[in-house]
């Protein structure tokens, strides 16, 4: 029987609905991010470097670019005989299909993979946080304790703990309460929702709750396991962790990247980040071309001015073009004499000659302005924007556009505009 000391568990169905339009036809893990890479590369690399090579990458929601990106693991080293990295999606039973209802019901769903390999312990990770972490050092941490759950957990500002998990614990990091979302927190100690779990412990949990509607990590599993008088521990980290679930969220931790000394380094040699990368030309730039403070994917040909900006691979800039404060994702062409001010704009766009997008005041966006704020202007992928118009910050575009969606050439801040069939 083949016997790993601990698999990973990596969770890859979210929808990642606070991205909007970004994630309407794509897994949130599987956004383009930092001009090379994809949300998920990084949870895949962190394992690689800690030496974990068996995967597990649970997938639900729109799939497909998740699946042919990660194919079978070769980027992160992970085609291997034994173990490497295995894309599970809900399957077929005999008695028809079933969807995870849950962070914990998609594990159960797969316990005879888990099995397969017969762990000493289960690490559950998310597929959609931008972090570098060693998870070997907290393995030795959960042994040195002897817990059968350690879960990782970071202090944030107490004003904004009531937005996430929070433990409360003793001198020696052993978890006494612990309390989802409180409304007055009495710690700062958020969970990151990463878990390491002995597995006969989260076997026996799962088995006892299977029946629970939404079976969830956080919910369920934790506070059985507490009830249950099972040793839980909570793991510092005071590493760079960015929870990239809102467009300002997500624009942040793009633009951290450009910092004359970035938090989060792409750089270092001792802990690379593996990508599946396609074979392309290397970048152009003109002679009339300026970039200052960007990240450049390869394949891109730029022939006008971009400033503080993220840029994908085979995305072409035309001449007298301004970029300012955005991502522009890969495959995207941008016309001649354009001005883009803090944009976000997805794979395979097409703008028109003369495009200018961010303009004037913010205005609340009128759809979802929980979702579309902070000033950026949204463009789903593989949208058209025709020659000649302009929009407003808050807006987003999504789809075919042509010149009569654009009220006297201009789309007003705060509107939005997504054609019909384009969702």
């Amino acid at each position: 029987m083949i016997k790993k000391e601990m698999i990973a568990m990596l969770l890859a169905g979210g929808q990642g609905s606070r991205l909007g339009v970004l994630t309407s036809k794509v897994a949130k893990p599987a956004v383009a991010f930092g001009g090379k890479y994809r949300i998920i590369d990084f949870p895949l690399s962190n394992c690689i470097n800690s030496g974990i090579d068996t995967v597990g990458v649970l997938t639900q929601y729109q799939p497909l670019r998740l699946n042919s990106h990660i194919g079978i693991g070769i980027p992160w080293d992970l085609d291997r005989n034994i173990g490497g990295v295995s894309v599970l999606p809900p399957y077929e039973g005999s008695s028809g299909g079933e969807w995870y209802s849950g962070t914990a019901n998609a594990i159960y769903q797969n316990l005879e993979y888990i099995e397969n390999f017969n762990p000493d312990y289960v690490l559950i990770l998310s597929g959609d946080h931008i972090y570098k972490m060693d998870y070997e050092v907290m393995l030795d941490f959960h042994k040195a304790k002897g817990a059968d759950v350690t879960i990782a957990v970071m202090p944030v500002p107490l004003e904004e703990a009531s937005r996430f998990g929070i433990m409360i614990t003793d001198e020696d990091r052993r978890i006494t309460e612990f309390e989802e979302k409180p409304e007055h927190p009495r710690s700062n100690l958020a969970s990151m929702g990463i878990y390491i779990f002995n597995w006969p412990t989260l076997r026996k949990g799962m088995l006892a709750l299977k029946d629970q509607e939404n079976l969830d990590f956080g919910k369920h599993i934790i506070p059985y396991c507490r009830e249950q008088g099972f040793p839980l521990y909570a793991y510092e980290f005071n590493g760079y962790w960015k929870d990239v679930g809102t467009l300002s969220s997500y624009w942040e931790a793009n633009m951290e990247l450009i910092d004359i000394v970035p938090e989060f380094n792409l750089y270092e040699e001792y802990w690379k980040i593996y990508t599946k990368s396609d074979i392309q030309p290397p970048q152009y730039f003109s002679m009339d071309s300026v970039v200052d403070r960007c990240i450049i994917g390869e394949g891109t040909e730029v022939y006008g001015k971009v400033y503080n900006s993220v840029i994908g691979r085979g995305v072409t800039i035309g001449k007298n073009t301004i970029i300012r404060d955005s991502i522009v994702m890969n495959e995207t062409t941008i016309g001649d004499n354009c001005e883009i001010y803090k944009g976000i704009i997805a794979e395979k766009c097409l703008i028109g000659d003369g495009v200018k997008l961010g303009l004037g005041d913010e205005i609340p966006n009128e759809t979802a302005p929980h979702i579309y704020n902070s000033g950026i202007v949204t463009v789903g992928e593989k949208s058209i924007i025709p020659a000649g118009v302009s929009a407003g910050k808050n807006t987003v575009i999504y789809g075919e556009t042509e010149p009569s969606d654009y009220e006297n050439g201009y789309l007003n801040g705060g509107r939005t505009l997504i054609k019909a069939g384009d969702m």
